[in-house]
């Protein structure tokens, strides 16, 4: 099963892809350094190409691909930026439905940030499954994108088109549900070509926060995994928690992540990218994750990042800024991954990355059901 990735940035999702048993032919990213970055990490077998979606020429990957996948620039939707949506030129939502368009995959992954989901977005948010529904009724010359929703909205409902058609579903998924040591909220936007008539569904959780409230407040399996005191919480009003949810394995916490990697503020570490970097300060709205919980959700910044996302607070109360590897394994990238950039465009590729497990969890579902068409296909 071969894909190509639009908006690649660091490789998350594409990472996620290959672990899921994905090939990846080509990865189209703009930025130069994110460039660096999947050319060091995905060798040879993948084509990096180094260029705006706007340039390329979609229809010379038709019958080469079975599988598109991407995040669109978030920007236009984030709830951190000017949240302009349709009307902001970074929206590249219009090209990812191009890519469909021209290469007719057997199907897409798509992911973004929670802000799409925004009521202020709704409308443009259906506009964006329609087109991806139907990538062949194109926008006319001179049409707004509302009477261009109308039109899609009409071949809906009335059941009559015969054109190429996806089954598309989305689904807003926390990192933290799946495994990720992050809370940290996507959008996954997955869709299947009509004729393939898919049975799927978006994976089910698999971790939960009131497993870990039990084992650090119940139980006590936490603090002894880590060989360290019960340090019990009063317990909740909610009385559910009292009760071992055993079907659901614990969030993962930052402590769990980075407890095996040395102390950056001592001495020189041969780990690639665990270099300490000072300056880090807590004040008012500006807090650091705790280590006994996922982190805050990671985002592309360094110095100065709004919520001191970026930042841990330590046993001692002490907070300083996560290292580069340490925000890649809270990214869940491999510690073989590395990041041949400065420090401030390694944490802007970092925040900006998909969670590579959760990447994983969606594409290994995805890939299954691709297989299993394929089995029966040939079978008949």
């Amino acid at each position: 099963m071969r894909t190509l990735e639009l908006f690649a940035g660091a490789g998350g999702l594409a990472l996620g892809a290959k672990k899921a048993g994905f090939h990846t032919e080509a990865l189209i990213e703009y930025d130069k350094h994110s460039c660096q970055t999947l050319r060091l990490n995905f060798g040879a077998s993948t084509d990096v190409i180094e260029d705006d979606v706007r340039n390329i020429n979609f229809k010379d990957f038709r019958g080469g691909i079975d599988v598109v996948t991407g995040g669109p620039p978030c920007q236009p939707f984030s709830i951190g930026g000017k949240a302009k949506g349709n009307q902001d030129q970074r929206n590249m939502f219009p090209y990812a439905v191009d890519a469909i368009r021209k290469i007719q995959p057997v199907g897409f992954i798509f992911e973004n940030v929670r802000g799409l989901l925004r009521a202020s977005f709704s409308r443009y948010f259906d506009y964006i499954i329609l087109q991806l529904s139907y990538p062949e009724l194109e926008i006319k010359s001179g049409e707004a994108w509302e009477n261009h929703l109308a039109r899609l909205e009409n071949f809906h409902v009335n059941g009559q088109y015969k054109g190429l058609k996806y089954n598309v579903l989305h689904r807003l998924l926390n990192a933290a549900d799946f495994g990720v040591p992050q809370k940290r909220e996507r959008v996954f936007i997955v869709g299947f070509r009509e004729d393939l008539k898919a049975d799927w569904n978006f994976p089910l959780p698999t971790h939960s926060d009131k497993s870990l409230f039990f084992q650090k407040n119940i139980s006590g399996e936490y603090w002894l995994r880590h060989g360290l005191p019960n340090r019990f919480n009063p317990k909740p009003a909610d009385t559910s928690y009292l009760f071992n949810p055993n079907d659901l394995k614990p969030w993962v916490t930052v402590r769990d992540t980075i407890q095996n990697l040395p102390d950056p503020r001592v001495g020189f570490s041969e780990i690639k990218n665990h270099i300490f970097q000072a300056g880090a300060k807590s004040y008012p709205g500006h807090t650091g994750s705790v280590l006994d919980e996922p982190s805050k959700t990671l985002k592309a910044g360094d110095h100065g990042v709004p919520g001191g996302e970026n930042m841990v607070i330590l046993d001692d109360g002490t907070l300083r800024y996560f290292t580069v590897r340490e925000s890649a394994r809270i990214q869940t990238f491999p510690d073989s991954f590395e990041f041949p950039v400065s420090w401030t465009e390694s944490m802007r590729q970092i925040g900006n990355a998909v969670p590579v497990d959760l990447a994983y969890i969606v594409a290994e579902s995805v890939h299954k059901t691709l297989m299993m068409h394929k089995i029966n296909h040939n079978a008949n």
